[in-house]
């Protein structure tokens, strides 16, 4: 039989604390938690570790001042949902119970988080996206809206890879689209962009469902219908296979590819093989530790060193890293103005924090009343894989 609710959190609640150093604990009184949901147990995914890692080097160095609210430290507690949607159901009710739990960060997928937003909003939760893009996530229609959002936004990506292409010289363009509610998001986005642009002209949209073990014949349809590029949604998995399979194309049916970023959220390169070298591929970005400002960047390197990072090209899927240490920093700076950890009071002190400078940009402010979105178009910018594996800004 299933232990209940509160026993799970207290559970959770005193191994968290034994297995923090006595150091921390020492500095005061009861440790505020920090959740993350995510997909830590899925295959090849290294998403859920990137944000884990972002949240954890903040932590660190806010514990090392001092904590929150006059000396309490902060403290880290993880639930992994594999990326099915019950499971991260489940995990926000065990999050909810947790007493001193302020606040809880997302994982990469939009159409999880999306099944989890009435769980979400019963609990009270601040909810800190800081890798799912779908739009829904915080145009949620809920008052008070508790989602928060430091990330990328479909409604930004699709346009911006549509004028990449244009500036490029496409003309016509395919859409592969994952069939769930990230790849209709994005559809949305992409009409959104047609009814005030003649060009690239969407020539097909092919749809596929996750675990496809062939993606191939899609891509192919959508070349013979005319399109110069195809814009892709997909997540590591699939992306890697369709690489594999484009490669052994003639080279005239190997067409560019521009990619939305779930794919960067696991071992998308390794899979991929060194077909992708063959391949015209670029995916899309908020940041690039190449191009982080250099005094955040040497703060950060200084923390992430006990992490097991000696240098930016060790960080796996880096923005999820970036926005997650950015967000917990913000997070921090709302819990002291909240002076509380009352969920409400907090989700009300995160839209009044008024400056941030971080990693990923100067946030002044990072949200208010009417805007739960921390990222706009500036931040927005195309990537490659470089020969050893390692994503930098593309030059194009």
């Amino acid at each position: 039989m299933a232990a209940p609710l509160n026993t799970l959190s207290r559970r959770t609640f005193q191994a968290a604390l034994l297995a923090t150093p006595l150091a921390t604990r020492a500095a005061s009184g009861k440790p505020v938690l920090l959740g993350i949901d995510g997909e830590f147990g899925l295959r090849n995914s290294t998403s859920a570790q990137a944000i884990e890692l972002g949240v954890r080097v903040a932590v660190d160095q806010i514990n090392a001042r001092g904590g929150v609210l006059d000396g309490r430290p902060l403290l880290v507690v993880t639930r992994d949902h594999r990326s099915i949607p019950a499971r991260g159901i489940q995990n926000i009710a065990e999050f909810a119970e947790m007493p001193e739990l302020v606040a809880l960060f997302g994982g990469r997928f939009s159409p999880v988080v999306i099944e989890q937003l009435p769980a979400l909003k019963a609990s009270k939760v601040p909810f800190l996206a800081v890798w799912s893009a779908a739009d829904a996530i915080v145009d949620n229609g809920s008052t008070p809206n508790y989602a928060f959002r430091l990330s990328l936004r479909d409604s930004l990506a699709m346009p911006f890879m549509m004028d990449v292409a244009r500036k490029r010289g496409v003309e016509r363009i395919g859409l592969l689209l994952t069939n769930t509610a990230w790849g209709r998001s994005n559809l949305a986005a992409v009409r959104a962009y047609e009814a005030d642009h003649t060009t690239p002209r969407v020539v097909g949209t092919a749809w596929y469902n996750w675990q496809e073990q062939t993606l191939v014949d899609k891509f192919k349809r959508l070349v013979d219908l005319g399109a110069q590029t195809v814009l892709l949604v997909a997540n590591d998995d699939e992306a890697a296979t369709l690489v594999r399979e484009v490669a052994a194309l003639p080279a005239e049916g190997r067409v560019p590819m521009l990619s939305h970023w779930g794919i960067t959220g696991g071992r998308f390169f390794r899979e991929a093989g060194p077909g992708l070298k063959d391949i015209d591929f670029s995916v899309i970005q908020t940041f690039s530790f190449f191009n982080a400002p250099k005094a955040e960047l040497a703060t950060f390197l200084a923390t992430a060193k006990s992490h097991g990072i000696a240098r930016i090209e060790d960080i796996e899927s880096p923005v999820g890293t970036a926005h997650a240490y950015d967000m917990t920093h913000i997070l921090a700076k709302a819990i002291d103005l909240a002076k509380s950890t009352d969920r409400p009071a907090v989700r009300d002190a995160l839209e009044q924090v008024r400056l941030h400078q971080g990693l990923v940009r100067r946030y002044a402010p990072p949200f208010s009343p009417t805007r739960h979105e921390a990222l706009g178009p500036a931040q927005l910018l195309m990537a490659r894989y470089r020969a050893d594996g390692v994503l930098v800004p593309a030059d194009d």
